[in-house]
């Protein structure tokens, strides 16, 4: 299913927004929504998801295109096929994940590693990303367009809805942007909740990240993806405080500092 949620919202003195979204898309666009680098994002990764639980996913609740568009010359498809052709293009899709699942058990029984097992499955998939940026307009004048193909733009609209519905929080200098911070950890220490989020974003990549609420294992978790040889900074990007001349802001957002690029706030 296609969803967008933000989970964290701030905005400055100077009107500059940062937003992290948790969205759900079709796997299959995923290369697409890549290309947009003013967003920093972390996704579920083919890599660490374990192979059964993937099958299962798959097999509960495949995604589906959204329309069946007839083949044409061009990139876009002017028309659909007529509601039986759908019926059938839909069995058909269907009948290959199951054949896809197959697939993944009997490469699963050989012992291949997940890494690979688990591709065969991806043009079946739901895909959950955690996404922040502080620039949306180029985003959704693109992917909200009747161009874009009818997948992403369907997650571009219900992102486009969520933010224009949402009410960023104030924060001044020297407090944070902190997606998945509970609200009974507001009076925890700013390192603390730094860590601690940090590690939320990075559970995405094993679909843990809404089960976990152990702030020790987050702590843990930020020590692993720090220590790893190499370390795992990308989830340090979603942490980030508004832009003071003392602070490195050379990222890709407009008016805030991420942690990345400022790892002494956290260390």
């Amino acid at each position: 299913m296609i969803y967008a949620k933000v989970i964290a919202d701030s905005i400055t003195g100077s009107g500059d927004r940062l937003t992290t979204m948790e969205v759900q898309m079709h796997r299959f666009v995923l290369a697409e929504f890549n290309t947009h680098r003013v967003f920093s994002r972390n996704s579920s990764s083919s890599r660490a998801i374990p192979i059964k639980k993937q099958i299962d996913r798959v097999r509960k609740d495949p995604a589906f295109p959204v329309a069946w568009g007839i083949n044409q010359a061009g990139m876009q498809a002017e028309r659909n096929l007529s509601i039986s052709r759908s019926r059938k293009a839909r069995w058909i899709w269907k009948r290959a994940s199951k054949k896809a699942i197959k697939s993944a058990k009997l490469l699963d029984d050989l012992g291949v590693h997940k890494q690979i097992t688990n591709r065969i499955l991806e043009p079946f998939m739901w895909h959950t990303v955690i996404v922040s940026s502080t620039d949306w307009e180029g985003f959704f004048e693109q992917r909200c367009n009747k161009l874009a193909q009818p997948e992403i733009r369907e997650v571009a609209l219900a992102m486009q809805y969520a933010y224009n519905k949402s009410v960023p929080d104030f924060i001044t200098t020297g407090e944070y942007h902190l997606p998945y911070l509970q609200p009974e950890e507001y009076r925890l220490d700013d390192n603390l909740k730094m860590k601690a989020c940090i590690a939320r974003c990075a559970r995405v990549s094993y679909l843990t990240h809404n089960n976990e609420k152990s702030l020790l294992k987050d702590i843990q978790l930020f020590e692993k993806l720090v220590t790893a040889d190499p370390p795992h900074w990308s989830p340090m990007e979603h942490v980030a405080t508004p832009i003071t001349p003392d602070l490195d802001g050379s990222g890709n957002f407009s008016g805030f500092a991420q942690v990345r690029h400022n790892l002494h706030l956290v260390f």
